[in-house]
């Protein structure tokens, strides 16, 4: 009964595991969960207020399918503010979260049997969306020794007559790496050899960064790939913002004229009101980041030391987003665990603890444990992680 298309793609780990922690609490189990996948914050009130004044202005019915006209001219004006790049509004269009763009790009790019390359770890969802869009994934797993980034040299490997598609995610999820600008410069070159190949930057952690270097992707470095690239971004997780469900993205007139059309047959506008917040978070600068983000900042420390005091578990602090990716190899042969979603599997079941496996990202033998719960959350769970291998 149901298509082939839908039978090849798997339900989100993340989600499941966030699912599966939120059913034992209500059951009455102390669990904690590092399977977050949002801020922890409120939505801060400018942003909220920005909303009930649209709703009290009646700014709550069909927009434009690509996005209010304001909303568009706040992306423009942060994208020249914060990254120093030029868009005009018929080169955004404003969808239901980064995912929903990252999904219609897919779907206006990929014809059948074209491969995306995706570097693994990988954010869940980029194999399935691309295996939606009659796509074909190629993974290329980029393991610890490599600081999980792809080279350019395993790029140059992995590029076929086939291949349309690159996927970069700096800050990543879930490993918490940056590329760094020769990194990028190093991808360009191979690049420009292929200008077939198109590259998708997602960057929505671009503003939880640690380091003291300025976020930058792949166009602040290699301007002349503009016309190949789409940058992907949103208000979800810097602006803590996940439930109002605002992404945007910017690309090529043609790509994102039929990113607008295909939206205007699948969902149309994004919320109305959602839309007016995102204006209010983009336009009402970066203060309340920058809070969030120092927070962030002394828990991923905390994180880090305490899960380096357990024998055979190997991690470092992350450089943006909010999650460690943590090397559990040494640890699952001392306690006799073969993979990691067994390793997930008994540590929820005796110890409360919630995490989702490595292999959900590609990469088997590690976990990631997501930093955007409270510290004396952390601290309890990864001593309740001790535990489990003690």
């Amino acid at each position: 009964m149901l298509s082939q298309r839908v039978k090849q793609i798997s339900p989100s780990m993340t989600m499941a595991v966030s699912a599966k922690a939120a059913e034992l609490k209500a059951a009455g189990e102390d669990i904690i969960s590092f399977g977050a996948g949002e801020p922890d914050f409120a939505t801060p009130l400018h942003i909220c207020e920005a909303a009930y004044q649209a709703m009290k202005d009646e700014i709550t019915h069909y927009t434009q399918v690509g996005g209010l006209p304001q909303l568009k001219e706040s992306i423009i004006a942060k994208f020249q503010r914060e990254n120093n790049l030029a868009y005009t509004a018929d080169e955004i269009v404003v969808s239901c979260g980064a995912k929903h763009s990252i999904y219609n790009l897919c779907q206006v790019l990929l014809n059948p049997g074209d491969e995306a390359i995706i570097p693994a770890p990988y954010w869940v969802s980029y194999p399935d969306i691309t295996k939606l869009a009659e796509g074909v994934p190629v993974i290329v797993e980029c393991d610890v020794e490599q600081d999980f980034k792809i080279t350019a040299e395993d790029l140059e490997k992995a590029i076929s007559p086939k291949t349309k598609l690159l996927f970069l995610n700096s800050p990543s999820n879930p490993t918490g790496r940056i590329y760094s600008p020769k990194e990028l410069e190093q991808l360009a070159q191979v690049l420009r050899k292929y200008p077939n190949v198109h590259v998708m930057s997602d960057d929505i952690y671009e503003h939880l960064c640690y380091t003291e270097a300025d976020f930058q992707n792949i166009l602040n470095v290699a301007p002349d790939l503009k016309d190949r690239c789409t940058i992907v971004n949103g208000v979800s997780k810097a602006y803590a913002m996940t439930g109002w469900r605002i992404g945007y993205c910017a690309s090529s007139k043609e790509i994102i004229g039929a990113m607008q059309k295909l939206q205007g047959q699948c969902t149309s506008n994004p919320p109305s009101i959602s839309q007016m917040a995102a204006v209010a978070a983009l336009d009402g600068g970066l203060e309340c980041v920058q809070e969030m983000r120092s927070i962030f900042q002394q828990r991923n420390q905390v994180m880090s030391e305490r899960l380096l005091q357990i024998d055979g578990i190997h991690t470092s602090p992350a450089q943006g987003a909010f999650y460690q990716f943590v090397d559990i190899r040494e640890a699952m042969k001392t306690i006799g665990i073969e993979n990691d979603i067994e390793y997930a599997k008994h540590l929820i079941e005796k110890e409360k603890v919630a995490i989702v496996p490595g292999t959900s990202f590609g990469l088997n033998g590690y976990m990631r444990l997501s930093f955007a719960i409270a510290t004396d959350r952390i601290e309890e769970g990864i001593e309740r992680i001790r535990k489990f291998h003690s």
